[in-house]
Order: C-alpha cells, then structure tokens, then sequence
C-alpha cells in the first residue's frame, strides 16, 4: 500500500519562505516519478513542479520557476519543495503525488499520477 503525507505548510508573510515535504510508504520509491499540485479554494488542482525518478528531469509551472526548488533523496523515500519568494496567490492546499513510470520521464497533468497525499495548507498573508 502506498502512503504520501505532506508536511511544513504554514502561514507566512508575503516574500517569506517554506519549505515543504513528502514522505512515501512505497515500495521502490526510485521507481517513481514525483509531483506536486496544489488547490485554492473555489479553484482546480494545479500543477507545481515534478522530479523524475533519478532526480535529474524536473519541471515548473511558470508562474513557480526561479521562486521554488522540487527535490528528492531516494534513499530518505522524501521529496521536498523549498518555497521562496512567497506570494498571496501561492495560497492553497498543497498535494504530493507519485506515478510508477520509465526513466527520464516526469509527470504534470494530476489524472497521470495514482497516489496521493492529504495535503498540507500553505497560506501567505499579503
């Protein structure tokens, strides 16, 4: 059975900085490609940022690129996404989510990924 649970969201100001994390029960965890998706009230899930099994491929939505930083150590089983430059429209309930999938390959769209945490809320104060 596989088992995500997010932690480190939080309230911070405007500009501030999280760090959140994701620890998995799976099996192989290097044979997984990761991601993170997020949701804000009255909003769809979206797409944060992904890793690739190895760590090596990852990818942002553009409105995170240069703020935020998706991360894994496969040997910890635990993914993080360090947040900077937080932003009022960050807001949202934030998801890690895992897919069993080939090498080199990354995931963004949320109905590719099989697992799923609970979230973890992030709020930013403007």
């Amino acid at each position: 059975q596989v088992q995500l649970v997010e932690s480190g969201g939080g309230l911070v100001q405007d500009g501030g900085s999280l760090r959140l994390s994701c620890v998995a029960s799976i099996r192989s965890f290097s044979s997984y490609a990761l991601g993170w998706f997020r949701q804000a009230p009255g909003k769809e899930r979206e797409f944060v940022a992904a890793i690739s099994r190895s760590g090596v491929i990852t990818s942002y939505v553009d409105s995170v690129k240069g703020r935020f930083t998706i991360s894994r150590d496969n040997a910890k089983n635990t993914m993080t996404l360090q947040m900077n430059s937080l932003q009022p429209e960050d807001t949202a309930v934030y998801y890690c989510a895992a897919d069993d999938v080939p090498p080199g390959r990354v995931r963004v769209r949320a109905g590719e990924y099989d697992y799923w945490g609970r979230g973890t809320q992030v709020t930013v104060s403007s």
